[in-house]
Parts: C-alpha cells; structure tokens; sequence
C-alpha cells in the first residue's frame, strides 16, 4: 500500500500541497527559530550546516579565509530559504522556486536536528518513538515529497 504524497505537481506547473494544520504550525515556528540560531554560525547546532572547508584540521588560515569569504553568504542563502518556508508554510499551492527553498529549508531543520540527536547514516530515527526523532523523521519524509515533486 503507497501513501499518496502530501506535495505534487499540478498540470499547470505549481505545487499543490495538501499537508495537516499541526504540520503547517510546526514548519511555520521551526523556520524562524533556525533563522534566529543563523545569527551565530559559531553554535555547535549548526555544525553540519557549516562544516570545515578542509579536511585537514591543521589547516586554520585556510579555514578561516574561507569562512571570511562564504560565511555571510551562506548565512544569508540559508536565511531566505527558511522565511521562504515560514513565509508559504500555510500555502496551499507553490511555485517552483518556492519549492526549492522548502527543499534546502527542510534540509537545513534536518542538519541541525539530526546534529543536536547526533544521528548518523546508521540511525533509524523512524524507530525512535520521542518527539524529536518523530520530528526528524517528519522532516526527512518531507524533504523527499519535494524531491520527488521537483523531479516529477
């Protein structure tokens, strides 16, 4: 048995999104909390969103000029795709370039998410029963609807 997707492709080249009032509230609140926490991009929380640049932990006046460089831009990137989401999160219908910044908001609430539950490729947070491994989960299978939508 499939579940229908709660995000698809209409004929006319918009994106109908048929997701529960709980779930709107909760991407509508969590966008500008992220946003609020891209004010510090030092905070552990926001590792994955800014990892190293280098592999090479030794390597500080390359990091560090990278940071100098991309840092602000990165911030500001992540920082609009998030309003983008709190913005259109009780829409019913989206544009395209609505969507993708739902994909790249969604992907940055998963990375800090899955950073403060320390998740990693081998976890299943589908079997975890707490809040906010639910929440991780939610956010991933809603991350994949807008792939899928995207790419349909």
């Amino acid at each position: 048995m499939s579940l229908r997707s709660p995000i698809r492709k209409t004929r006319s080249g918009r994106y109908h999104l048929t997701l529960g009032a709980d779930q709107r509230a909760l991407l509508a609140g969590l966008a500008p909390q992220l946003r609020q926490l891209l004010a510090d991009p030092d905070q552990p929380l926001l590792y994955r969103l800014f990892p190293p640049a280098y592999g090479q932990p030794d390597d500080d006046a390359r990091q560090e000029e990278y940071r100098r460089l991309m840092q602000e831009d990165l911030v500001e990137r992540h920082g609009a795709a998030l309003e983008v989401l709190a913005v259109t999160a009780h829409e019913t219908e989206l544009d395209a370039e609505q969507m993708d910044a739902w994909m790249k908001a969604l992907n940055h609430l998963r990375l800090v998410l899955g950073t403060r539950l320390d998740v990693s490729e081998d976890d299943d947070p589908s079997t975890e029963e707490d809040p906010e491994h639910q929440l991780y989960y939610l956010l991933g299978y809603l991350q994949e609807c807008v792939v899928e939508a995207l790419s349909s």
